[in-house]
This record gives C-alpha cells, structure tokens and sequence, in this order.
C-alpha cells in the first residue's frame, strides 16, 4: 500500500481560503509555504509584533484576543479549521492587531508574509486575488470586533 503525497499546492488548494485559486499563483505561494504545529496556550502572534506569517487553519482553534490591562483578555472571535488567521501582513505598517493564542491544538500551514509580499508586488494578478480573498475576513473580523464592542457597551 503506497502512502499519498501531497503538494504543499495541493494541500493549499484543499482549503476554502485557495477554492478556485489559479494554479499557478497557488505554485507560487506553496514556495512560501510550511506546514505548522502549535499547542494550546501557544501564541501565533502578538498585538503589534511584526506580521510576517499567516496561517491557514486545518485542525484546531485560535482566539484572537485584544488586552485589557487589569482584566481578561476580551475574545473578539474564535477561529478554527478551515479558518485564516492574521491579515495584518498585508497593510504596512504589517503589524499584528490581535493577540493570535492557540486554544486546542492547532495545525495548518505558516505562510512567509515578506515571501508573498514580493510575489505579490512583482505580479499584481495574484496580489489582487489575494486582496479578494482577505478584503471579506477583514470585514468579517470588523464586523465581530464591532459586535464585541456592543456587547461590553452597549448594556444600560
């Protein structure tokens, strides 16, 4: 029995994120692509560190999280398999909005954001079907982030 192979691309292109994605630009971004592991109360990343990575979930849950000093953190959404966390890599000044922290075991894959930056410039195609791709999760975390803040504010 013969074990099945995969391609980084391949695997990219199992993910609703890369559904439809043209192959070739797919090509290019498995270049700047790893498969990742990280355990509960890891962090992907940190508010304001420099956002260079973002992941594709395919196993697992991640909060993104905002500090509160004196106080929990505040949950502005829980992100899990089939899910991308970070958008930040594409705005400068490519920092990190949210704390990233693992909450069940998480494995996906780490994309290299100063890797796809490049590509992206060099070729506006693939910039701009990226730019389609991650202009609805950025306003689907607004939209989460806006709830939240009704939430906590909005009681009378």
């Amino acid at each position: 029995m013969s074990a099945v192979v995969s391609t980084m691309d391949q695997i990219l292109g199992q993910h609703r994120f890369f559904a439809d994605f043209p192959p070739d630009f797919a090509e290019l971004i498995a270049g700047c692509a790893r498969n990742t592991h990280y355990k509960p109360g890891e962090y992907l990343a940190h508010e304001s560190d420099r956002a260079d990575s973002f992941f594709i979930l395919s196993k697992g849950k991640v909060a993104l999280e905002v500090a509160v000093p004196g106080k929990s953190p505040v949950v502005i959404a829980t992100l899990g398999a089939q899910d991308v966390v970070g958008v930040s890599w594409l705005v400068a000044p490519y920092c990190w909005l949210f704390d990233a922290r693992v909450m069940e075991d998480m494995r996906g894959i780490s994309i290299d954001a100063k890797c796809l930056r490049v590509k992206c410039d060099a070729d506006h195609d693939l910039g701009y079907e990226m730019m389609k791709r991650l202009l609805p999760v950025l306003t689907q975390r607004l939209h989460a982030t806006r709830m939240q803040i009704l939430d906590v504010y909005g009681k009378s």
